[in-house]
């Protein structure tokens, strides 16, 4: 009896413990483009310079992005970046590749499963620019054309799995759009940690399933 409930405890202590490294080991990052300095948010969240490569969260890949500044927003944009829970700074500069060329960035998430949200505002290119968003290799974005000049547009892909501990994003030009622009770009890359199973439940269920093979 008193071995079973040993047993009992180190398999309740292993869940723990793999419920506690699971969680710790998916990182919550952020990132602004056309930016080299890291911006703090009203909320008191970061989000690292986009035109930064090398560092411990990540960064640009293969060609350094070019620079273009969005000089307003319409009042109908900063209704939905607040609404959105973003502040309107985070929509004034845009990380872009020049077509052919492309927009890689790489970020060091971790393992685990993800919620990634792509934020842009579009500086000049009226309705007129179309690429693909693609992460870890998937295309989650085919033939996407941003809105319209000082207006803004955020996307968010749920389930994204990362099993290499980094997260690789690609921003590509396609003809197949019809736009006349094929410059690729991002204003700001939100990656969350989605935890499929909440711990306290898990753990809860565990316990459920060994007191009923105990009994």
């Amino acid at each position: 009896m008193q071995r079973n409930l040993f047993l009992i405890f180190l398999l309740a202590v292993f869940v723990v413990v793999t419920i506690v490294y699971d969680a710790q080991s998916a990182e919550e990052i952020r990132v602004w483009g056309g930016k080299m300095d890291d911006f703090k948010d009203s909320k008191g969240r970061i989000w690292h310079g986009g035109q930064n490569e090398k560092k411990e969260w990540g960064g640009w890949v293969e060609k350094l992005p070019r620079i273009a500044e969005v000089q307003n927003l319409t009042k109908e944009a900063e209704k939905l970046a607040k609404a959105e829970g973003y502040d309107k700074e985070l929509f004034y500069a845009v990380s872009w590749a020049q077509f052919p060329d492309v927009v890689k960035m790489e970020l060091k998430t971790g393992k685990g499963m993800f919620t990634v949200t792509y934020l842009v505002g579009e500086h000049w290119s009226p309705k007129n620019r179309g690429f693909d968003i693609i992460i870890e290799d998937e295309i989650v974005e085919e033939e996407y054309v941003t809105p319209g000049k000082d207006e803004i547009d955020i996307k968010r892909y749920e389930g994204i799995e990362v099993k290499d501990k980094v997260m690789s994003f690609e921003f590509a030009g396609n003809p197949k759009t019809g736009a006349g622009d094929l410059n690729a770009m991002f204003s700001g890359i939100e990656v969350i940690p989605a935890l499929a199973v909440d711990p306290k439940q898990k753990l809860a269920t565990t316990w459920g399933a060994l007191k009923g093979n105990r009994q």
